[in-house]
C-alpha cells in the first residue's frame, strides 16, 4: 500500500481508503455484518488506514467503530459526516446555513456518531452537503473550531454535491477547510478542470468517491442487469441507463485494448494518476473486492497515452437526479 498526505493536514492516508456506505445495511442490499467486519479487517491487514462513513449510513458508524476498537493498536483514521438539519440532499441554492448546519445540530450529530461508534474522536468531520453560499455565514465554522479545540475532531471537510465540483471553490480558497470529498471518475472528469488544481494550491486534501460510478465502471453492468428489491441502484440505473453504461464501458475497453474485467482497476488507477488526489474510497463489501482494490496501490499510475485516451471518454450526466 502506498500513502499520500491529506492536503497539508499532516495525516498520511492510504491511497485506497474504505467507503463504508455499502456495509451499513441501508441503501445497498446484500451486506451482512459478519462479512462486512471481515472485509474491513482484511482492508486494514492490507494497509488501508482511512475509512469514510456517515451518520446517514445506517449501521455503518457502529460497525466501523467496532472494528477500530478491535484494532486498537493500529493507526486508523475515521471520517464521518453530519447530515443537513433540513434533510435535503443535495443542497439547493438559496438556503441559509442556519437551516442546514447550525452549531447545535453539528454538535449533536457528532456526539451521536461518537456514541454509535464507541469512539472518542473522529479524524475528519465532513458536512454531507455543501453550498459555497455559506462561506462567511452562520456559526458552523465557529462550532467546527470549538470541536477541534475540544479534541472531538481533528480535521474539517465537506462532501461536495453530486457533480458540482465548482460549488466548493470559494471554501477551498478561504482556508477554512482541510479536505473535500468529490465525485471524480473516468466519466465525470470535471474536478480536474478547477477543483483539483485549487486544492493542490491551497493544501486541501482530496477524497474521491464514486470512482467506480456506483458500479458502472466495474465492467459488470449490462443491459440486463437487475438489483435486489429495495436496493437504491434500481433508481440510479433505471430505464435504459444500464445499456448506456455497457456501451460506454465497451468503448473504453476497446480503446485501451483491455477486457471489461479490467475496467475497475483502470478506473481506480485513473483517479490515482492525479497527484492532487489524497485517497480514493471505493465501497467494498467482500474480501474479494478488498483484495482487488487494495492491489491497485502499487505505485503504477496510468501512462500519459492511456490518460489521453480516457480524456475522450468524459460523459457529463447525473444519474442521481
Amino acid at each position: 500500500m502506498h500513502y499520500r498526505e491529506l492536503g497539508s493536514s499532516g495525516l498520511s492516508v492510504s491511497e485506497i481508503g474504505y467507503g463504508a456506505w455499502g456495509i451499513g445495511e441501508s441503501g445497498w442490499v446484500g451486506a451482512t455484518e459478519d462479512e462486512s467486519v471481515r472485509a474491513v479487517h482484511r482492508a486494514l491487514d492490507l494497509g488501508v488506514n482511512f475509512i469514510d462513513t456517515a451518520r446517514g449510513y445506517g449501521e455503518s458508524e457502529r460497525i466501523i467503530g467496532r472494528v477500530v476498537r478491535e484494532r486498537s493498536g493500529d493507526e486508523v483514521y475515521v471520517a464521518t459526516k453530519v447530515p443537513p438539519k433540513n434533510g435535503v440532499w443535495p443542497a439547493p441554492d438559496g438556503l441559509d446555513p442556519r437551516e442546514t448546519f447550525p452549531g447545535e445540530h453539528i454538535r449533536e450529530s457528532v456526539e451521536t456518531s461518537l456514541r454509535a461508534g464507541g469512539l472518542d474522536h473522529f479524524d475528519v468531520l465532513q458536512f454531507h452537503v455543501w453550498s459555497d453560499e455559506w462561506v462567511g455565514r452562520g456559526d458552523w465554522l465557529e462550532t467546527v473550531t470549538e470541536l477541534k479545540q475540544q479534541g472531538k475532531i481533528r480535521l474539517f471537510g465537506v462532501s461536495v454535491n453530486d457533480h458540482q465540483p465548482d460549488n466548493v471553490l470559494a471554501l477551498v480558497r478561504s482556508g477554512a477547510v482541510d479536505s473535500v470529498q468529490v465525485i471524480y471518475n473516468i466519466f465525470d472528469q470535471a474536478p480536474a478542470d478547477a477543483l483539483l488544481p485549487a486544492c493542490a494550491e491551497h493544501g486541501v486534501g482530496v477524497i474521491v468517491r464514486v470512482a467506480l460510478d456506483e458500479g458502472g465502471l466495474t465492467g459488470r453492468i449490462t443491459a440486463d442487469t437487475t438489483f435486489p428489491e429495495g436496493d437504491w441502484r434500481n433508481r440510479y440505473f433505471r430505464g435504459d441507463r444500464p445499456a448506456q453504461v455497457e456501451r460506454r464501458v465497451a468503448a473504453i475497453a476497446a480503446d485501451l485494448g483491455i477486457t471489461p474485467d479490467g475496467i475497475a482497476e483502470t478506473a481506480l488507477r485513473f483517479v490515482l494518476s492525479s497527484p492532487a488526489v489524497s485517497t480514493v474510497i471505493p465501497g467494498m463489501r467482500t474480501l474479494r473486492n478488498v483484495e482487488r482494490n487494495a492491489a491497485v496501490s502499487d505505485g503504477h499510475p496510468l501512462t500519459a497515452d492511456q490518460l489521453a485516451v480516457l480524456a475522450g471518454h468524459r460523459w457529463q450526466r447525473n444519474f442521481y437526479s
